[in-house]
């Protein structure tokens, strides 16, 4: 496999050589020469734990490279330095990884979410420790006289024929004299001996033994401890407020109102922010702020429509945001009302009308999800530090490339004048993608000339937070008289976006295909949730195709096989996502790992979803039993192509998590308002799923491929709903369409 070095802005790498020896490499893809250029001019030995980027080897052969992604338990810091090391050709146990703060001239986005961190680093990583690789190759045959041909490594080591042999460190001062290589020589799979192979997570030894790694450990000298006072209903802004008995309580150093944008503002695409005008409460401890908070009198009124400027996510426009103070109830009978009007044609197959007229049968049905709040396990925190002149900022966050513009712009600063350090993060979901904490942050600490670390409660994250869309959707299907499947139509809304994926299955292998969306706008905030919209279709979407195999008198695996056999070899449409035979594989591998069709399993209470998103495929067969009249999901099977899996014990362990997430938001989540306020603030009113409702055994396969890595964060989760639906009919013989699945079995 050959691989072209290009000095551009893809794959730039820049040496340099260490006072005392030792190379350091600059994998600075998505970077440009005058950025690394003027780094090599920098004393290295003393300032190397300071940069990012590189690639360090010592002369004691300590291979050191820093991890540009922000972690938050997807084990990156494993996965992405394990890309570098394979084809550097080092021992992994000579390996120290490091979290580099952001530079996005050096290392680009730097962007944790998407499922998008192996599959976008995947080459770029590769290249990086290749060219190291041959430029040490070239550094030995110089020194040894013989050509570069006959060198090989193994482990850290340069090996000549002759027995001649040299680790790595002892060529690395020669090495950072050696051009980059044009051309690097990748590895193909069957040669991987780092990649492919478990390794247990570099951080955790740090992460079980409580090392300060997270934001909320971030400390300095002088810090304060800042809380933020928001409105208390979506749809409320502040008049006015009185602090005089809270100013008055121990260690309170200031209270005082701020705007988070300034007038006229241009937000950027997730710039996302609850309320534009909030109370600042500034102390010496948590505690004391949290106790001053509470004597703060405050006087709030309605907003009403509100005119903003967004940028991002298709261009500049204007938005106008609803002033109402809404209501579950109220929302789900407008919701229901639209959902009866006409909608935008996503797209269309054939004459799907006609086909519906002439059906014998239609099978209508309307799935619906609530909201629901990302509920990280660490409370969403940020520290800032702002002078006149400068700015630092650190904590936990998915995306600071994202966040640097705005900084820049509410602080008057320049760029280049913003330190943004990543700390680990205690759970990320697509809550930390967003930046107004970030923000709230800076502004405080600018105000006060002090640094100063914001700190939100649950409270303040659950009833005042960025939630995943409310959701419904109705599916309806057309068979003839034969039971085949003719026609189908899915139709699709929410507050305030739609969740319709027009091009995904079953679309391509019906002849007949409508997909349309509506939206009702809404002052609710709302972003990505793990998987987002594809956690809502999966589960509607994979519940009726059950529905639909049973009304055809089919095999629910068998029907969706059948789908994608024709999706494959004749197939409606050309915009089709999705990869029929990928999807395929994944059932036909669930199928053989959960024994679907062995006799001792057909008295089993079990249900089978699958799902592509991010350019994965996942399926999960769910066994459930009743236990005091109440369901347990006792096992799970999952099988899941997400191409070349880099770490298998990560992996494995990602989609477990993934699954106990899915039961726990299908059978509990939800997160309801009552004119704008959120009715739930916290885990004692706001149910997530329990150890003892955990399944006993989470059984995971992976299609084996040569595949380059596609996403794996997100795939695994949405079809989890599906087959807990699915599931649940056949313990309970009823059929569920409401999220969450306990409220509803409540009910009935």
């Amino acid at each position: 496999m050959e691989n072209t070095n290009t000095q551009n802005r893809r794959s730039f790498l820049k040496s340099s050589m260490l006072a005392g020896g030792g190379l350091m490499l600059s994998f600075s893809w998505l970077a440009n020469a005058q950025a690394a250029d003027k780094m090599a001019a920098m004393n290295l030995p003393d300032q190397w734990n300071e940069l990012n980027g590189y690639i360090k080897i010592t002369p004691d052969n300590v291979i050191k490279i820093i991890c540009p992604n922000p972690e938050f338990g997807q084990n990156v810091m494993t996965s992405l330095p394990m890309m570098v090391a394979e084809e550097l050709d080092v021992d992994w146990k000579n390996v120290v990884v490091e979290m580099g703060p952001h530079d996005n001239v050096k290392l680009g986005m730097q962007f944790t979410g998407g499922s998008n961190s192996v599959r976008m680093y995947w080459k770029p990583l590769r290249n990086a420790g290749a060219s190291a690789r041959q430029m040490l190759i070239e550094a030995a045959a110089q020194t040894w006289g013989v050509p570069a041909s006959e060198i090989t490594t193994q482990t850290g080591v340069l090996l000549h024929s002759s027995g001649k042999s040299a680790k790595y460190g002892e060529m690395a001062s020669k090495a950072a004299t050696i051009p980059v290589p044009k051309e690097v020589k990748l590895k193909t799979p069957k040669d991987f001996s780092i990649v492919s192979h478990s390794k247990k997570n570099t951080e955790g030894v740090k992460v079980v033994t409580g090392k300060p790694l997270f934001g909320i450990d971030y400390k300095v000298d002088g810090m304060l401890i800042a809380m933020i006072q928001h409105p208390p209903a979506f749809g409320m802004k502040l008049k006015s407020f009185d602090a005089s008995q809270a100013l008055k309580m121990p260690g309170i150093k200031d209270i005082f109102s701020f705007k988070l944008y300034y007038d006229g503002f241009e937000q950027g695409g997730f710039d996302t922010r609850t309320s534009n005008e909030m109370i600042a409460i500034v102390g010496k401890s948590t505690w004391e702020v949290m106790n001053a908070r509470k004597k703060i009198k405050a006087q709030w009124e309605p907003t009403g429509d509100i005119k903003e400027t967004m940028m991002g996510r298709g261009g500049k426009r204007e938005v106008t945001i609803p002033g109402r103070l809404e209501t579950t109830s109220d929302q789900l009978a407008l919701m229901a009302e639209y959902g009866k009007k006409p909608a935008q044609q996503l797209r269309k197959d054939g004459d799907p009308e006609t086909a519906f007229i002439n059906a014998a049968l239609v099978i209508e049905r309307t799935y619906n999800a609530p909201f629901l709040a990302h509920n990280t396990m660490e409370p969403m925190n940020f520290f800032a530090h702002v002078s006149e002149d400068k700015a630092l900022v650190a904590g936990p966050l998915q995306a600071p490339g994202w966040m640097e513009p705005t900084l820049s712009k509410i602080l008057n600063l320049p760029a280049d004048k913003i330190e943004i350090q990543m700390t680990r993060m205690g759970g990320g979901f697509g809550r930390r993608a967003y930046g107004q904490y970030v923000y709230e942050a800076a502004r405080i600490s600018q105000r006060l000339k002090a640094p100063v670390k914001l700190i939100y409660t649950r409270e303040d994250d659950m009833t005042y937070g960025i939630y995943r869309p409310m959701y419904t959707a109705t599916y309806r299907a057309a068979l003839d008289a034969n039971k085949n499947l003719i026609a189908f139509h899915v139709k699709g809304g929410g507050i305030p976006e739609n969740p319709i994926h027009a091009n995904r299955f079953p679309a391509g292998a019906v002849d007949n295909y409508l997909a349309e969306a509506w939206e009702i706008p809404s002052n609710i905030t709302i972003g990505a949730f793990r998987a987002p919209r594809s956690n809502f279709n999966a589960a509607a979407e994979q519940s009726f195709l059950d529905e639909v195999a049973e009304a055809m008198g089919k095999d629910p695996i068998a029907f969706r096989l059948d789908l994608l056999k024709r999706a494959k070899e004749n197939p409606v449409g050309k915009n089709n996502e999705y990869d029929a035979d990928r999807y395929a594989g994944v059932l036909e591998l669930l199928r053989e790992k959960s024994g679907w069709d062995k006799p001792e399993n057909k008295g089993k209470k079990r249900g089978v979803a699958a799902y592509f998103c991010h350019a994965s495929y996942a399926g999960h067969v769910v066994d459930i039993v009743m236990r005091d009249g109440q369901p347990y999901v006792e096992k799970v099977t999952s099988a899941i192509d997400c191409g070349i899996v880099v770490n298998p014990d990560a992996a494995k362990n990602m989609v477990q998590g993934a699954v106990v997430d899915g039961i726990g938001n299908a059978f509990y989540g939800a997160l309801t308002h009552k004119n704008g306020a959120a009715e739930q603030s916290n885990f004692h009113n706001y149910r997530i799923i329990r150890h003892n409702e955990a399944p006993k055994e989470i059984d995971v396969h992976f299609v084996q491929n040569d595949i380059d890595p596609t996403g794996l964060g997100e795939p695994p989760f949405p079809p989890v709903f599906g087959a807990v639906a699915n599931a649940l009919y056949k313990s309970t013989g009823k059929r569920f369409y409401n999220q969450p699945f306990s409220s509803e079995m409540s009910k009935s």
